[in-house]
């Protein structure tokens, strides 16, 4: 993963959605100040979630109507994208919306440029005007984020499966918009509640919307292993045969997880794999006997106690158990990464830690991938290019802190992901009926209101490679569970991940937030109305 990108000097001078800007946007217009949403608003043009870097307002709006074409190069990503597009606008609108390669009055314009190397990327800019708009980038993915930013800028009904009444507008003017870091995740815990395919591609859906590009997919623990391995085929068919509470389990066959990621890569967003180790191993354990130190497997575990489960570091076969379980999900992964776990593995000694760790980090690199690990690998020796993920509290010792941060100083990237601001299974308050609070209640104002560069103390900004907002399903089974625990905290941990800096400001974000409402209700999303927010009345 690239180093966090800094604004290019070509849009340093055009970073006007600063905190007053926004307010200042808002404010102008009573029923967008109050979350109000309605086809007859024009919603104002900096008012998005993830904020713009740069938002220009200026000219009357664009109008789509039953004449508009989507035009685009010949290139397959931005034909790609444009189909996406249309699958988005004609259900709402009615409107045959057909895609061309022909110059048109009024079209929506989706442009590849090699001159705008400026954008990266995932960048874009987005020209609104009356006679057309246009969505610039150097990349296909920065098409596809541009794309998000129009959904948001149309009414929410924008999103409805049947035709809606227009006006469809978007307000006159030029946003030109990169992200602040190249990582901006979300990890699903398919193990301790087994998720179905169509529940993930669900999920993808909703990340997408908020310019999410990472997929972090927690495959194996002590309730359940997801993933079919060929080499060790009882994994995953007796490994996978339950979770928490002892229902029936499941596991994604090699071609399921393989349609995961196809699915994930036409949204943009890239799948990280986690085979979690040496500890949170027990459906692994109990799958193959000779696995554990003493050779007897245990019982297949449906409980949310952690820590008491290991791989047997001394066995030879255990790396070579290692290898094959490596070697096939590489296979099935064309992303850049590999995420081995290594948290919370309380039953293995520090030192068989240390040897297991720099033994599977080359094993990981063998295959061609990249090593990520929870925080705790920084007590081994992460190799050259590891990224280490920090899920520590406010409240985590210094020593640990400091032991992260000095693995930083030294060259290991960091993903932030502190419990008790990001972890999206985190009761909201004492009423909340569904999540944990063991790191404490995580109200949507926390989980937004601080600063990954600036947070653990001792880390360079530099080592920050984004954010990424784990939902762990100890308690977690369905969509409604999913779009409870995640919706309205999500988008603020991706504005965290794309937005400036500068942009950060807990007022004017709270009503960018509400305005999201009315769009999440019409995307079917039951999301928690937090009394921070200051919601649209239904």
């Amino acid at each position: 993963m690239s180093q966090p990108r800094p604004i290019p000097r070509l849009l340093g001078s055009l970073l006007l959605v600063t905190a007053a800007a926004l307010s200042g946007a808002v404010a102008s217009d009573p029923a967008a100040a109050s979350g109000a949403d309605s086809a007859a608003t024009v919603r104002p043009l900096g008012q998005i979630v993830p904020a713009p870097a740069s938002a220009e307002p200026g000219g009357a709006p664009y109008t789509l109507t039953a004449a508009t074409t989507i035009r685009t190069d010949a290139s397959p990503g931005a034909r790609a994208v444009a189909e996406r597009l249309a699958e988005v606008l004609r259900p709402s609108t009615g409107y045959a919306l057909p895609i061309t390669t022909r110059p048109a009055a009024r079209s929506i314009s989706l442009r590849l440029s090699a001159g705008e190397s400026a954008l990266g990327d995932e960048g874009y800019r987005l020209k609104s005007a009356p006679g057309g708009l246009t969505i610039t980038a150097h990349r296909p993915a920065g098409l596809f984020h541009g794309v998000q930013t129009l959904r948001q800028l149309l009414p929410a009904a924008i999103e409805a499966d049947s035709p809606r009444g227009g006006p469809w507008q978007v307000a006159g003017g030029t946003i030109t918009d990169v992200p602040r870091y190249a990582h901006r995740g979300a990890m699903l815990d398919v193990s301790r509640h087994f998720l179905t395919v169509e529940q993930v591609k669900r999920y993808i859906d909703h990340l997408a919307l908020y310019k999410i590009n990472t997929l972090h997919l927690h495959l194996s623990d002590d309730q359940g292993w997801r993933i079919a391995v060929d080499s060790w085929p009882r994994l995953a068919a007796y490994g996978g045969s339950t979770q928490v509470g002892g229902g029936p389990g499941g596991h994604y066959t090699k071609a399921q997880y393989k349609e995961i990621v196809r699915y994930a890569s036409s949204r943009y967003l890239e799948v990280v794999p986690e085979i979690d180790m040496p500890g949170h191993t027990n459906a692994a354990l109990a799958s193959y006997a000779e696995l554990n130190c003493d050779g007897v497997a245990p019982p297949l575990y449906t409980g949310t106690a952690v820590g008491f489960s290991s791989l047997c570091v001394r066995k030879e076969l255990t790396y070579d158990f290692v290898d094959d379980v490596i070697r096939e999900v590489a296979a099935l992964t064309p992303g850049r990464y590999i995420h081995i776990g290594g948290d919370e593995a309380h039953s293995t000694s520090h030192e068989d830690y240390v040897a297991f760790m720099n033994r599977v980090q080359p094993i990981v690199a063998k295959y061609g991938k990249t090593v990520i690990g929870w925080h705790q690998l920084t007590g081994a020796s992460p190799q050259k290019g590891a990224l280490a993920q920090y899920w520590g509290l406010d409240g985590t010792s210094q020593a640990e802190k400091a032991r992260v941060a000095e693995a930083a100083q030294n060259g290991t990237g960091l993903i932030l992901s502190p419990a008790d601001r990001v972890y999206l299974d985190m009761k909201y308050d004492e009423n909340t009926e569904l999540g944990l609070a063991w790191a404490g209640y995580v109200e949507v104002r926390r989980s937004y209101d601080w600063d990954p560069g600036t947070y653990l103390p001792g880390a360079p900004a530099s080592a920050v490679r984004g954010v990424e907002a784990p939902l762990w399903t100890e308690t977690i089974s369905s969509d409604a569970h999913i779009d409870r625990m995640a919706f309205p905290r999500l988008p603020g941990v991706a504005e965290l991940g794309w937005s400036p800096a500068s942009t950060h400001d807990w007022d004017t974000y709270k009503v960018r937030l509400a305005a999201q409402g009315p769009r999440l209700s019409a995307l079917g999303i039951d999301f928690y109305r937090s009394p921070q927010v200051p919601w649209p009345a239904q």
